[in-house]
């Protein structure tokens, strides 16, 4: 790993202000950003990304490589669920288990535009399509994580919640309806008349990023704690098996795509885990699982590691492989 770029992403001034919120809360600080503040922020972010995605894809010829981006990314939303689930169920129950995997096999949307700010200080590009691979890949991990739940579970009342409604709401889910709505109009939004809001979706993204994972090292800090009693499987688990999805996406991406920031992004999508739409879809499929579990498992550990040292790790694979 390029040491000059690891230290370059340490320093980076919006992963500071996420260290600078795990500071806040060790040292019991009343410093607190509104929860309404916090969620326009996200929203800003989400529609920013898909905005930008889709112009992006507006001008870029409709080819092959989208489809089998397409593609490949929801075999990785599917095939990751399902092996995580049979490692995880070694040590935890089956609703456990299988509300952790469909955590690991969905995709983290803060984790997606945190590496998309790491690629413009770069100074890369990555394809608008992929904005479309990361909010589709939600579905998959949550079908797959209830399937399993179902054939496993001894318990039939466990198995009550139907799929449609599941499937319905990670696709009506907020921060996916934005990221995918917004990509749309991004699409078909006049170019001239889209330039006009440029400075809203480009200049001021960084800083609002900046607080964002100001408030996300907060929260953090305040779950990491909670599941500690789970002792090191989980912690183990929540930091080798993103590495490795990360890792050996970032390799096997070349079959798909040469765009260094397209399989970067892959990369980042696989090493990610959800702490949105699948805990919210997990609290109707699987109601014994403990939300105090794979909640800090994917804020709490995966996504510190994944913007710390995991996006240099997976950017050296990418640029060498």
């Amino acid at each position: 790993m390029d040491t000059h770029l690891l230290l370059s992403n340490l320093t980076n001034p919006t992963l500071l202000f996420f260290v600078l919120g795990i500071i806040a809360t060790a040292v019991k600080s009343d410093l607190e950003i509104p929860p309404t503040t916090v969620k326009f922020i996200s929203l800003y972010l989400l529609f920013s990304i898909g905005f930008k995605g889709g112009q992006e894809l507006a001008h870029s010829p409709f080819n092959a490589e989208i489809l089998y981006s397409l593609g490949f990314g929801l075999l990785l939303s599917a095939l990751i669920p399902l092996y995580t689930f049979f490692v995880l169920k070694r040590k935890l129950s089956v609703a456990d288990a299988g509300a952790v995997a469909a955590a690991y096999g969905s995709v983290s949307a803060v984790t997606f535009v945190a590496a998309v700010s790491f690629l413009e200080a770069q100074q890369l590009h990555f394809d608008g399509h992929m904005v479309a691979v990361m909010a589709l890949m939600e579905a998959p991990a949550i079908i797959v994580g209830v399937m399993l739940l179902r054939h496993y579970e001894a318990d039939d009342s466990a198995a009550a919640p139907r799929l449609g409604p599941l499937v319905q709401h990670a696709f009506t889910n907020g921060s996916v309806l934005m990221v995918l709505g917004s990509l749309v109009i991004g699409l078909i939004a006049d170019t001239k008349q889209a330039d006009g809001i440029k400075p809203f979706t480009t200049d001021i993204f960084k800083g609002f990023l900046a607080i964002f994972l100001l408030e996300m090292g907060m929260v953090t800090a305040r779950r990491f704690t909670a599941f500690l009693r789970y002792g090191r499987f989980v912690t183990a688990f929540a930091v080798l098996v993103p590495l490795l999805n990360g890792c050996v996406v970032a390799i096997v991406s070349h079959g798909v795509t040469e765009n260094v920031g397209n399989r970067f992004i892959f990369a980042i999508l696989a090493a990610s885990a959800s702490y949105i739409a699948v805990p919210a879809a997990m609290r109707l499929a699987a109601p014994k699982a403990d939300p105090g579990l794979y909640l800090p498992m994917a804020l709490g550990v995966t996504f510190p590691l994944n913007i710390t040292l995991g996006m240099p790790l997976y950017f050296a694979l990418v640029q060498y492989t």
